[in-house]
């Protein structure tokens, strides 16, 4: 790490990627150890600050079918400033992202900024130095002498330097005239101490006004009227056309309910026990529907979706009872 990076943000600052300790909800012997860009990113960034990320999860229990892919699943503005302190908000990336990083680092703040994966040397298996792809991060310090960055991203935290930190940063190549500026959010905390009394209060508050605005109806059972009307042709299409269905679906729907039986687990302790394994079910069955869409051949969904919409229903029955409105 070099000498002269200073400036980072409060608690992220002498955070090494060489030997951070990433939360356990990325484990690898999870199902799914990576949800989705956004998700993993604030779970490690509310860990790295010190704070309980199973408490900012309960929005996932609002988890619905939307037309033809499942919720991409965020926690909730909401709850993540009432529950740990943290505001998220969008700003105006008007100056060039170094400066702007430096001056929000400085102030212990940080920024989430949309950037290109083809400069996240953490993305080596897929897309780095490839191909152009979307995601976010939030950094943790910043060297601009050196030209060295340390971010979260996914799962983890990481380094880049040199023409990746060029790239990263839009410096060089410089972005094309009229091209859209990077979606860039700040991030902060408000330093407020909460006793882990106050989390679990907050937290239970929060999933009770998420279980009050579930959509009416089962969410399964949409999505399986959706994949019967489109599995002919899923099967007869390109890969690249069944790995963009599956992620907007399968795994965004196991990845989800798999998130929100850990929320339950730590949160009701053993009264969130059947809940968590009955959330399973549905989590198994993404799992299952996914191996079973990979191969290419004709199957018969319907068996393995009415057990995951039963398993909706228990859940939800299962958190409406444990959590009741005060």
């Amino acid at each position: 790490m070099s000498a002269g990076l200073t400036i980072g943000a409060g608690p992220f600052v002498d955070l090494d990627p060489l030997t951070y300790r990433r939360h356990w909800l990325h484990d690898g012997d999870r199902t799914y150890p990576e949800t989705n860009c956004y998700t993993d990113l604030l779970i490690e960034l509310v860990h790295a600050h010190g704070d309980e990320p199973l408490a900012i999860l309960g929005s996932t229990v609002r988890l619905d079918f939307e037309t033809d892919q499942w919720t991409f699943f965020k926690p909730h503005p909401v709850d993540l400033e009432s529950i740990v302190g943290l505001d998220i908000h969008e700003v105006q990336p008007y100056r060039a992202l170094p400066a702007l990083l430096v001056d929000a680092l400085a102030a212990g703040r940080t920024l989430t900024i949309e950037v290109d994966a083809r400069y996240l040397p953490d993305t080596a298996s897929t897309s780095y130095r490839r191909d152009h792809v979307k995601t976010t991060i939030a950094v943790a310090a910043i060297d601009p002498t050196a030209e060295r960055l340390i971010y979260f991203h996914n799962a983890g935290l990481f380094a880049l330097d040199g023409p990746d930190y060029r790239g990263v940063l839009r410096i060089e190549p410089a972005p094309m005239a009229g091209s859209l500026v990077p979606y860039v959010e700040l991030v902060r905390f408000d330093g407020r101490t909460r006793s882990p009394g106050e989390v679990r209060e907050a937290s239970r508050a929060a999933l009770r006004a998420h279980l009050d605005r579930i959509a009416p109806g089962n969410p399964v059972t949409r999505f399986g009227e959706r994949l019967a009307e489109v599995l002919p042709s899923l099967l007869d299409g390109d890969e690249a056309t069944y790995h963009a269905f599956a992620f907007a679906t399968v795994r965004m729907a196991g990845a989800g309910f798999e998130l929100l039986g850990a929320h339950a687990d730590w949160l009701l302790g053993e009264q969130g026990r059947p809940i968590s394994e009955t959330l399973g079910r549905i989590v198994d069955g993404s799992k299952l529907l996914g191996f079973k869409l990979a191969r290419r051949r004709a199957f018969d969904p319907a068996p393995i979706v009415a057990d995951m919409a039963a398993a909706w229903i228990e859940a939800i029955d299962r958190l409406d009872r444990a959590v009741p409105a005060r």
